[in-house]
């Protein structure tokens, strides 16, 4: 049989799937909606089922021990789970990057599964975990399995993987924009127009089967969100302040929490969802609220339920049970969770200022919203992603501008702070254990990459002959606006162009990193590979 992915078929396959693309990425859109759809369904139903657990264990004592024990049973499933497939563990989304950067390899089959299963348990029992990392994942799976099923030449899979990711956010939160705009800010690190193209398509579609099950509503709905006068913008900067040191705060010590899981031998993998399970059951009984991702607990603070003292106390016990989590390498995000915190923030800091400052109490609902953007922006270091996505989860476009000024305000004092986005730092803790599943290429086949030339890099200005290209690299087009050049050794390279370069699987990741690097693109540097 002959080689689909040898070079005459992925480089005639090159100009001829333009139209492909938009057509798979709504397919695998579709089924990504479906999927996470159901995810979400089967999450709030169970998350109902948990609350009224609680509610009867009050009236009836007798049943603690044995929800306790029920949890514990739960715990062990999910920690099973992740010992047989280490690639569901977690938000997901670093692992999607990996295979990105075809660095990861994975069973998409038993990602999909592994996931769906070990995530409803784990958020369902109160977790402080988010559906939108495993939908994420999910979504990128679908796409990896429908290239594999269908046979796809390698060129087309980390599209509609890329597609499949976009669709799972847009899904899992009613944000189709933000969907795209994650896609490409974060998990493809480019805006080239043919991934914007497909993830488009797939977010779309993914969005319209969402709202048909879920309605039109944003996940967030705040009935009155006033515009902040222009004379208050001084606090914006303070707040601004806050959440980036806080950003930093949050990913050192999610670091620090892995550690710990790990620096206790005496604990199997198996058994490290006990901890949080069985914490989910205490707070369960005591302080319900920080249970789950918490999309229930922002809607009761734009009501104004709480004082500022037990603001502080959610707060407090959201973050460390948020930790002890996501550390446990229970399947489920930290999106929504951060969300939460952020808004928590947001609100703690506007009841202050309404407090001692005397501003009116109105704006306090403006501060939640800004501190959620906020707080994303400086934890995962998207401020587009998170401008765009707390703009379609709080259906309010009239103020973008204060959202811009504190995410930009949060995301330049954790570049001071020299703090690196979460998911970049994960995804390196997972390429740096030992026996992790390594992308392994095959020789015989062949790929295309696609790295954008950065202005004042290695490679900007200078003749294609003048540049040390790495071995068995060969430069087959560059992509400068809507003209594709066929390069020539006088040919010159411009910032803004996308160079398209023709290796081979096996040595596509290395060959990658060091494109990258003369291109001016940040990427992780594996250590193992150094």
């Amino acid at each position: 049989m002959k080689d689909k992915n040898n070079t005459y078929n992925t480089l005639f396959h090159w100009h001829n799937f333009r139209l492909k693309l938009v057509i798979q990425g709504i397919v695998v859109g579709a089924l990504s909606g479906l999927l996470v759809v159901l995810y979400r369904f089967l999450l709030e139903e169970v998350g109902d089922l948990t609350h009224k657990i609680y509610i009867l264990q009050k009236q009836n004592s007798y049943l603690i021990p044995i929800w306790f024990i029920t949890l514990g049973l739960l715990a062990y499933i999910v920690g099973v789970m992740v010992k047989k497939e280490p690639m569901i563990s977690g938000s997901g989304i670093p692992q999607v990057e990996g295979v990105l950067l075809r660095k990861l390899n994975v069973n998409w089959l038993k990602v999909i599964v592994g996931k769906f299963i070990g995530g409803v348990l784990a958020i369902g029992a109160g977790l402080s975990l988010g559906r939108e990392g495993p939908s994420v994942q999910i979504g990128a799976s679908v796409g990896q399995g429908f290239s594999r099923v269908f046979k796809r030449v390698r060129i087309e899979e980390k599209y509609l993987i890329t597609s499949g990711a976009s669709a799972g956010l847009a899904a899992a939160f009613n944000a189709p924009l933000a969907g795209v705009m994650f896609a490409l800010e974060e998990v493809h690190k480019n805006f080239y127009p043919l991934v914007l193209l497909s993830a488009m398509s797939a977010s779309l579609t993914a969005d319209f089967v969402s709202k048909n099950f879920f309605g039109l509503k944003p996940v967030f709905d705040f009935k009155r969100l006033y515009i902040l006068p222009l004379n208050q913008y001084m606090y914006l900067i303070i707040l601004g302040i806050i959440l980036g040191i806080f950003g930093v705060i949050f990913n050192k010590t999610l670091i620090k929490t892995q550690d710990f899981y790990i620096s206790k031998k005496w604990l199997p993998v198996e058994f490290r969802p006990m901890i949080p399970f069985l914490i989910a059951g205490i707070l369960g009984l005591f302080l319900p609220q920080v249970l789950g991702g918490g999309h229930e607990l922002i809607g009761s603070l734009v009501e104004g339920k709480y004082t500022i003292n037990m603001i502080c106390i959610i707060l407090i016990i959201k973050f460390i049970f948020t930790m002890l989590s996501y550390g446990s390498g229970a399947p489920g995000g930290i999106f929504l969770p951060l969300l939460v915190i952020g808004a928590l923030t947001g609100d703690l800091y506007g009841s202050v200022i309404v407090k001692y400052f005397h501003m009116d109490s109105q704006y306090i609902s403006n501060f939640i919203v800004l501190a959620m953007a906020g707080y994303f922006t400086a934890i995962v270091k998207a401020p587009i992603t998170g401008s765009i996505l707390i703009t379609e989860m709080t259906g309010s476009f009239s103020h973008l501008l204060p959202l811009t000024i504190v995410s930009i305000i949060s995301y330049t004092v954790t570049d001071i702070l020299n703090s690196e986005p979460i998911y970049e730092s994960l995804l390196e803790r997972i390429l740096n254990k030992k026996g992790y599943n390594e992308f392994r290429g095959d020789k015989s086949k062949k790929i295309l990459l696609e790295i954008a030339v950065c202005m004042g890099t290695e490679l900007d200005g200078k003749m294609v002959k003048e540049i040390k290209w790495p071995h068995n690299t060969l430069l087959v087009a560059i992509k400068r606006g809507e003209v594709e050049i066929i390069p020539t050794g006088k040919t010159t390279i411009s910032a803004g162009d996308y160079l398209i370069a023709l290796v081979n699987e096996d040595e596509a990741s290395k060959i990658t990193q060091r494109l990258k690097y003369m291109a001016g693109n940040f990427i992780i540097e594996n250590v193992s590979n150094s």
